[in-house]
């Protein structure tokens, strides 16, 4: 098994690269949260992978971090999901997203993502639950607190999470509901 390549990235084609190991070129599909963080072409760079052998087919996933490895294998166990939708997860969630989604059983967010429909999203949930590490991100949130109405407030008005849990860090832990709401916009804005 492929565990790890370090070479020269020799072309990006989403979600596609090609890393040149030793005058090898290795074919990697990486989610989108990796390709968005790659470096230039002809640049070093280290993927952890994890390769997929099927009847048809070989083929090598790549992952600038380990707990984005570690989602996507966690996401293959689950049945009915394959690599291809575990990257498309991974695409369009952080890996602290998911972590999140998963720890307050938000199924919302995993059908945002394209080819994830609710009773997938609630299966995904279900399945997940304590298996993708014990600790959860900043921004996770009891449902029902000022902190989560606040965050919930923010994504409506078209924020995205990662912005969100940014303006909540900076909150006080006991700010109300309409503070916290005009506090976190205040730090937006600049």
């Amino acid at each position: 098994m492929i565990g790890r390549l370090v070479g020269t990235l020799a072309a990006k084609t989403p979600p596609q690269i090609l890393v040149d190991v030793g005058g090898v070129g290795y074919e990697v599909d990486v989610p989108m949260s990796s390709f968005y963080s790659l470096p230039g072409l002809g640049e070093r760079v280290t993927l952890l992978t994890h390769f997929v052998v099927r009847e048809d087919a070989q083929v090598l996933f790549g992952f600038l971090t380990e707990p984005e490895r570690h989602a996507f294998r966690q996401l293959l166990k689950i049945s009915g999901v394959g690599p291809r939708t575990a990257l498309a997860l991974l695409s369009g969630l952080s890996v602290s997203d998911l972590v999140q989604a998963v720890s307050l059983q938000e199924p919302g967010r995993l059908v945002k993502v394209p080819g994830i429909g609710r009773k997938t999203a609630e299966r995904l949930l279900l399945e997940l639950r304590g298996k993708l590490g014990d600790a959860l991100p900043a921004a996770a949130v009891a449902p029902g607190s000022a902190q989560h109405d606040i965050t919930q407030a923010l994504l409506a008005l078209g924020y995205n999470e990662r912005e969100a849990a940014a303006a909540i860090k900076a909150l006080p832990p006991d700010i109300g509901v309409a503070d916290g709401i005009k506090a976190a916009l205040r730090s937006l804005a600049r």
